[in-house]
């Protein structure tokens, strides 16, 4: 039945005269559905196209020009600490010891974030004292950071030669903190290691 038919019907004040479906004859309306099979199908793939075009253009990339690396940053997540900055501690003489750091690509440490201190002495009243050691820092790469401005870093190996101002005793603990970053972008808190020290 024509849709002008069921419309006709459904209003008030329309006879249902003409609107006899043995009356209409379907030829008009199977010729329209033919002619417009091609522009609805060419329709709807414009429209699929369209939108894979679109999806692809919210996808995050670097501008054009940048490096490899940096279209890796995109999925970066930070290394665990253990990682990005391992560390060991060794005996070089009585009362002088090394630190050294191994640092993963692309990570620095921060010259200005080194402390080192020895607990573990027992003063006279019964307490644990917390004192500064001697430590030599070597020379290390002058850069801006994006975190502190102006520095000292390093990259790759670092060794702290250490010298303890008093012979340690049974508890005495060496106290190890550092700071550092990656060059992408990702800064870690503030650490501190202990160390037990032999008497």
């Amino acid at each position: 039945m024509p849709a002008w038919c069921l419309i006709a019907m459904r209003s008030s004040g329309f006879s249902r005269a003409g609107c006899d479906i043995k009356s209409v004859s379907m030829a008009p309306m199977t010729m329209i559905l033919k002619q417009l099979t091609p522009i609805l199908t060419a329709t709807v793939l414009l429209f699929g196209l369209c939108s894979n075009f679109a999806t692809a253009q919210l996808l995050p990339r670097p501008a054009s020009g940048l490096s490899k690396q940096l279209e890796l940053d995109f999925v970066r997540l930070p290394l665990p600490l253990e990682e990005a900055f391992p560390f060991y501690v060794s005996e070089v003489s009585p009362g002088r010891l090394r630190v050294d750091w191994i640092l993963a690509s692309g990570h620095y440490l921060y010259r200005h974030a080194f402390k080192f201190s020895m607990t573990g002495l027992t003063r006279s009243d019964g307490e644990t004292e917390t004192i500064a050691v001697d430590f030599v820092l070597p020379a290390g790469l002058e850069k801006s950071d994006e975190f502190f401005g102006e520095i000292v870093a390093y990259y790759d190996n670092v060794s702290v030669d250490i010298s303890l101002t008093t012979v340690p005793g049974p508890d005495s603990i060496l106290i190890i903190e550092y700071q550092g970053c990656a060059d992408w972008g990702f800064c870690y808190p503030p650490q501190r290691a202990e160390h037990r020290l032999k008497p």
